[in-house]
């Protein structure tokens, strides 16, 4: 190759290569076929308008509907590349313009842009015969101007690279005429310009030479053998110069196509015809024979409307005297629909996020149908109850979008299924399944299983036992699906919920942080939240009731009587009492609750004749039968009060009864009962000291009596002289309830004090309540009884003494603390010294129930 020449290629290149159109979606390059691999179409990424980045996070490749691809995207630096030698002849054959056709697919999102490639024909093809010899037999009566038609060269390149001219040489008997056709194909014809003498040459050898255009210019030559023969002065004619007829594609083979027949006017051998096809390039002589003796025409090969809609066949009639004429046939190749509809997938997304917008594209495929007409239109569905559509965005090119909302928790994935169908009669139609994967965001919150939760705990638990579990779920996946539990910050009673209950994290475990005592709390409510690991995280609450059951661990407490380490209490009871008459009545109470806090009452000691009696239910202790002389004066019941709960528990309290009609009677067994105590000491040395005492009080006495008695008199005296000057005397309500708050009791007492004229000379203190509380007068010994030395006054004498010197009449009132009887109390000296209290029960506005005597123990 010349420098000249070369320099003409490189400039037709540089001009090819800067002539493209850039426009948005659509690009045109120009390059000359036999491109070097790897040379350079065109800057794709400038010429979009696309920054290199946006190629490779976009993967953009090449993606084109025929197999083989000739152009390559260097993602790199945007550049489109010549990926193979490009031949233009074997590309495209005789069509021109010659186009490569393909689309830049990018994802994320998708995009894709349409690219043309012109491949332009360089001459790099001679003109070429099929044969390179050409006989005739010419007879020598052939007149001038007899044409003889020549075989006709073939030149793969188009344009001015093409064939473009013949050349015969040597020209002594024959020249060339050239005929272009309607559809720029020529006919070459030798015709005769002289005359031919066999005698004088019997051979002739004539080169054909054919030029194209090209810069350089090259050719393709043929040898013409031409035999003289004796005369034959008439050529076959062909009654029609064109032949029109169709077929349809996948004709079977050997079907006839269309017969054709030219008349000799000759006679002998020198009218037979023979036939033949004059087309040498190309498919018709693959595709087509005519026999050579009939003319008729036939299929050999596999005729395709998709591949040639016509064929042109030139058919030659020749006589045995080497006269011709020629004629074309014309065949249209009627399309039938035999293919059916290629789907191919351009670009596509595997998975989307449940929450991608409407109309997000998924999938471009591109539908090709190489039928025509009816049998080319294509169109597509998709498999029904789909949250897509198809949208067509050019010829041929779909989209998949998407039409509804997704939701993970409904569906996690589909499987697309798209169908194709031409509208050919039948109808082809082609499918393809496309699975798509939808991932998961967060836009579930946690979900209870129940709208609130209760459970119960027994008091006393062992911190850190669980007491139950809750449970929440999420219809999320993976990380947006674990679910955490948290303990909602609140108080109880001031303190935080903490302090009482904590929630593990992972399981909804609820644990006791501490023994839970149903006597300080008996349920309380917090709030748990779940919470997602989802960014961000989303989260629901719930409340939950703790209920605390009760336990029997606390024993009865008694309220009344009151048991201390002092004097022991006892109530009288008259012996004239009737059968059910109340002693007293045990009060007693539960701190546990339910079963536990029911309390029964019973007497644990009981003499064989028992007297009395406690109520179950109630405690009131009641005579059950009339009283006897033979029932001693001092009676003793232990009373056990008892719950109700599985292990019960109980308290027991003691209650002296004395069984008397007054003080005489009481007065003589006053010993027995202070013996009782002073068993369990050194008998001896208490009687000793006891009769030491006496002795000494009883002479004390006989002095102070005598004393007072002078006194009084004395006092008297005046008092009646002095118009008898009293001092004011207190008065008290006469009405004192229980004000402790505690309700044990269901009776008021009341209580009224009289004194004497004289009573001014004694002093009455009211002691302060405390864990012996009572009321005493003076025990200075002034105001005792008197005794007469050596003498023992009888109980009514007594009882007389002790009404002249004081006149009380007391009822019991219960304080409010201790629950216990506080008495008017004067000292009396007999033996021991003792504390006596007169007590006066009543129980409404009547009269006196009965009395009862309570005895302390100095």
């Amino acid at each position: 190759m010349s420098g000249r020449t070369m320099a003409r290629q490189v400039l037709v290149l540089f001009f090819s290569l800067v002539s493209f159109s850039s426009v948005r979606a659509q690009v045109t390059y120009s390059v000359p076929e036999e491109m070097p691999r790897g040379s350079v179409v065109g800057n794709i990424a400038q010429d979009l308008g696309l920054e290199i980045k946006r190629l490779k996070s976009g993967k953009a490749h090449i993606f084109t509907s025929d197999s083989a691809e000739h152009i390559e995207l260097n993602r790199d630096r945007g550049l489109l590349l010549i990926k193979e030698k490009i031949d233009r002849e074997a590309l495209c054959g005789q069509t021109t313009p010659c186009a490569l056709h393909f689309q830049i697919i990018l994802e994320n999102p998708i995009e894709f842009y349409s690219v043309t490639v012109e491949v332009m024909d360089i001459n790099d093809n001679p003109p070429l015969f099929k044969k390179n010899e050409m006989k005739f037999k010419i007879s020598e009566s052939a007149v001038p101007s007899v044409i003889f038609v020549l075989e006709r060269a073939v030149d793969p390149d188009v344009g001015m690279n093409g064939l473009q001219s013949y050349s015969l040489h040597p020209t002594d008997h024959f020249t060339l005429k050239l005929q272009k056709q309607a559809d720029g194909e020529q006919i070459v014809r030798m015709v005769l310009e002289k005359a031919l003498d066999r005698e004088n040459k019997e051979q002739m050898t004539l080169v054909l030479t054919a030029l194209d255009g090209g810069d350089p210019q090259l050719t393709g030559t043929a040898q013409i053998h031409v035999t003289v023969l004796d005369a034959n002065d008439n050529a076959p004619v062909f009654p029609q110069k064109v032949y029109k007829t169709s077929i349809t594609e996948n004709t079977a083979i050997g079907t006839a196509v269309i017969k054709v027949s030219a008349n000799d006017a000759d006679e002998g051998s020198n009218s037979k015809i023979s036939y033949s096809i004059t087309n040498t390039e190309g498919v018709i002589p693959e595709l087509f024979h005519i026999s050579e003796n009939e003319g008729n025409l036939k299929v050999i090969g596999n005729i395709d409307y998709e591949k040639s809609h016509r064929y042109q066949i030139l058919v030659q009639a020749s006589d045995e005297g080497g006269l011709t004429d020629q004629c074309k046939i014309e065949v249209d190749v009627v399309d039938i629909n035999d293919n059916s509809p290629v789907i191919k997938i351009m670009s596509k997304l595997n998975m989307i996020p449940e929450d991608s917008k409407l109309g997000t594209v998924i999938t471009i495929i591109n539908v090709q149908d190489q039928d025509s007409g009816e049998n080319g239109k294509v169109y597509c569905t998709l498999n029904e109850n789909m949250p897509f559509t198809l949208k067509s965005t050019s010829n041929n090119f779909f989209s998949l979008v998407t039409d509804l909302n997704l939701d993970r928790e409904r569906d996690s994935e589909y499987n697309i299924s798209i169908k194709c169908a031409d509208e050919g009669v039948p109808s082809l139609s082609s499918s393809i399944t496309i699975p798509i994967q939808i991932t998961d965001v967060n836009d579930n919150a946690p979900v209870f299983e129940k709208s609130s939760y209760e459970a119960s705990v027994l008091e006393n638990n062992t911190p850190g036992l669980s007491i139950f579990r809750i449970n929440a779920r999420d219809a999320d996946q993976n990380q947006n699906a674990h679910v955490s539990y948290l303990l909602e910050d609140s108080s109880i009673n001031g303190v935080s919920v903490s302090s009482y209950v904590s929630v593990m994290a992972d399981s909804g475990v609820v644990q006791a942080v501490r023994s839970f005592d149903y006597e300080q709390i008996k349920e309380f409510r917090f709030c748990v939240r779940a919470q997602d690991g989802g960014s961000p995280p989303l989260s629901s609450n719930v409340t939950v009731r703790i209920i605390i059951q009760d336990q029997n661990d606390n024993a009865p407490q008694i309220l009344y009587p009151v048991q201390t380490g002092g004097s022991p209490v006892a109530e009288m009871v008259p012996r004239s009492a009737d059968v059910g008459y109340l002693v007293t009545k045990v009060v007693a109470v539960d701190v546990d609750s339910g079963q536990n806090a029911w309390l029964s009452y019973k007497l644990l000691k009981v003499a064989d004749r028992a007297l009395f009696e406690v109520g179950a239910q109630n405690g009131e202790i009641r005579t059950i039968r009339q009283v006897t002389d033979k029932d001693a004066v001092k009676q003793k019941l232990t009373v056990v009060v008892e719950d109700n709960g599985q292990s019960p528990r109980s308290a027991t309290v003691t209650v002296n009864v004395a069984v008397a009609d007054g003080f005489p009677e009481l007065l003589s067994d006053l010993t027995d009962f202070t013996q009782d105590k002073l068993h369990s000491e050194d008998l001896t040395f208490y009687l000793i000291l006891a009769l030491a005492a006496v002795s000494f009080l009883f002479i004390m006495s006989l002095i102070a009596i005598i004393s007072v008695k002078c006194y009084r008199w004395r006092r008297e005296r005046l008092f009646y002289k002095s118009g008898a000057n009293l001092p004011v005397i207190p008065y008290y309500p006469p009405l004192y309830a229980d004000v402790g708050g505690t309700a044990t009791l269901q009776h008021t007492y009341n209580y009224d004090v009289c004194r004497t004229t004289d009573s001014r000379k004694s002093d009455m203190n009211f002691l302060k309540p405390s864990s012996q509380s009572f009321m005493t007068l003076d025990s200075s010994g002034a105001q005792t009884l008197p005794h007469v030395h050596g003498e023992r006054l009888t109980h009514e004498e007594l009882e007389d003494q002790v009404r002249r010197q004081f006149l009380v009449v007391g009822r019991p009132m219960l304080q409010s603390d201790s629950a216990r009887s506080v008495c008017v109390c004067f000292c009396v000296y007999v033996r021991v010294q003792r504390v006596c209290g007169v007590e006066e029960g009543s129980e409404g506005s009547g009269g006196r129930a009965g009395r009862k005597l309570s005895f302390l123990t100095a």
